[in-house]
């Protein structure tokens, strides 16, 4: 492979390294929370109904905080057009949408919470508990996707270095609020788990606020016309809503691919399963990154198009997809060749370990390829084709990867193994797809 050309790789890495710090406080995050639910008293119980919280809650923030990908891309666009005036129409509308939206969710959270999370909970305290903790944390559902706005706001603008300053100093608050509403402290009442929901709106609270004010400053405030005028315009909703709800299906879509892997392992096996979840945990530490790249390139190329310099913007998108995968070749030099260690960071029982490596050497062949398809789907909605790139996650994810691995794993009993062949032929079916698209298309 040709190694990334020096002319572009720091402005690439300035825009993707403080991405892929603010992205880490939120993997240290979910680390530290499930910990300490961990400790408290009927662990089998609070990790259960985490675990129920957690996902039911992360389906929606995933779906909604797509609209962090239509305000992006329209914000780049308008970057590179040097329409700043537009920009600032595109992220207080941005708001009025995400507030709207999460307004109306937390209201069917006050009343549904516990009855939904109940379908999903064999035993009736754990539907309780998992129910407490999505009340708490869907109140402050309305100051997230605000700050999602905000987030693709400055990502458009290509200033990353306020995500990961805003990650850091929230995701640390939200450790000390967990603490402290959990477990009781400083007179406090001891929440449990449904402490750690309500410390996360509290720590949600801070992010927004901390963005509002921060976009104050005369260079964001006065350069791009924010806050001049109510600014409302069905015309630029129309337009996030086109960039953003596929995108906020692509989501669902890979939720439920990944759900029902998780599921296909455990008809293999309840070791098997397990040693999946700790496959699937060590894995996201080396997703996250790559996430980062995907950022840079949406920025990058997004400023490029709309500056009418179509060249550049494959150029940006060639030399982003080059830098991540020489970050996935790296790791998954140490995914095949020492696995042990990766998963021990996860779990010290020794019979899940040994049943994870060989399916964890599969699937560190896998993300050698998991950068490129990652920079290149997001090089695609910044031109505008997030509808191709959702459809490309339901031809890969849900019609081939969840098929091939029951049909390897259980259908024709090659087991653990089996199943997490399925990986490599999803990522390099996805990546193909977009990368003929990206070649070839428009």
């Amino acid at each position: 492979m040709i190694l990334p050309d020096k002319k572009y790789f720091r402005t690439i890495l300035r825009i993707a390294l403080p991405a892929i710090a603010g992205l880490s406080t939120q993997m240290v995050l979910s680390l530290v929370d499930a910990a300490m639910v961990g400790r408290l008293d009927n662990p089998e119980y609070t990790l259960a109904a985490m675990g129920i919280g957690v996902l039911a809650t992360w389906a929606v923030v995933s779906f909604f905080s797509s609209l962090a990908t239509g305000t992006h891309v329209l914000t780049a666009n308008s970057f590179g057009e040097q329409n700043f005036k537009h920009i600032g129409k595109v992220l207080q509308n941005s708001i009025y949408v995400g507030f709207f939206i999460g307004m109306i969710v937390t209201w069917l959270g006050i009343f549904f919470s516990e009855p939904f999370a109940q379908l999903f909970a064999k035993d009736a305290n754990v539907g309780r508990l998992a129910g407490e903790f999505i009340y708490f944390r869907l109140l402050g559902l309305p100051l997230f996707l605000i700050t999602v706005s905000y987030r693709g706001f400055f990502f458009g603008i290509g200033n990353t270095k306020i995500f990961m300053i805003s990650g850091i100093l929230t995701n640390l608050l939200n450790i000390i609020f967990n603490y402290i509403l959990i477990y009781g402290e400083f007179g406090l009442p001891a929440m449990g788990v449904a402490g750690s929901g309500l410390g996360s709106t509290l720590a949600t609270l801070f992010d927004a606020s901390f963005y509002f004010f921060f976009s104050l400053k005369s260079a964001y405030r006065i350069k791009y016309f924010l806050y001049r005028r109510f600014n409302f315009s069905l015309k630029v909703i129309r337009s996030l809503y086109k960039i953003s709800l596929p995108v906020s299906f692509q989501n669902i879509f890979i939720l439920i691919g990944f759900l029902s892997f998780i599921s296909i392992t455990g008809l293999i096996g309840l070791r098997e399963q397990a040693a999946s979840q700790a496959i699937v945990s060590v894995l996201f530490i080396s997703f996250l990154p790559c996430f980062g790249f995907g950022i840079a390139a949406q920025t990058l190329v997004g400023n490029s198009i709309g500056a009418a310099n179509d060249i550049l913007a494959k150029k940006y998108a060639i030399e982003t997809a080059k830098i991540a995968t020489l970050y996935t070749l790296s790791l998954s030099i140490i995914y095949v060749f020492l696995p042990k260690y990766l998963l021990n960071l996860i779990t010290n029982e020794q019979p899940i370990i040994a049943t994870a490596v060989p399916a964890m050497r599969i699937a560190g062949i896998a993300q050698i390829f998991y950068g490129i398809g990652v920079v290149l789907a997001n090089t695609l909605q910044a031109s505008g084709k997030s509808m191709f790139v959702m459809f490309a996650e339901v031809v890969a994810n849900i019609l081939i990867f969840v098929p091939v691995a029951y049909i390897l794993g259980v259908y024709f009993h090659f087991g653990i193994v089996g199943a997490w062949v399925g990986l490599p032929i999803y990522i390099v079916i996805y990546a193909s797809i977009v990368f003929i698209k990206f070649r070839f298309g428009k």
